[in-house]
């Protein structure tokens, strides 16, 4: 199963988020919950990287792992834009999430 947790500051912004796991709908190349999930969070991440000109501090593993932290004090504007990509990748997420809720599982945390 792939696990993500959403990190949330306590006004409701994303701090971070990590994902991790394989997923088990298909076989290894050919698992489009996999699939869908590597698109939607890498996808955030490039767009943060390419539309903010703010690379967050990423760290890539072993089992599918991910995790993205957003870095503090930067100006509102460049906040808001990243606020809205992330929010747009959870939504992705959950999206998947209700359709394939045997094999990803979303936590939020404050």
């Amino acid at each position: 199963m792939i696990r993500a947790t959403i990190n949330r500051t306590k006004s409701g912004s994303i701090q971070s988020f990590s994902i991790s796991g394989h997923a088990g709908f298909a076989a290894h190349g050919s698992d489009i919950v996999c699939a869908g999930v590597s698109a939607v969070s890498f996808g955030a991440v490039n767009s943060i990287i390419s539309l903010t000109g703010i690379t967050p501090d990423i760290e890539q593993g072993a089992d599918g792992f991910l995790r993205c932290d957003i870095p503090d004090n930067l100006p509102e504007d460049t906040q808001e834009k990243m606020q809205l990509l992330l929010e747009g990748m959870v939504v992705s997420l959950q999206t998947l999430e209700r359709e394939y809720g045997k094999h990803i599982k979303i936590t939020f945390k404050k």
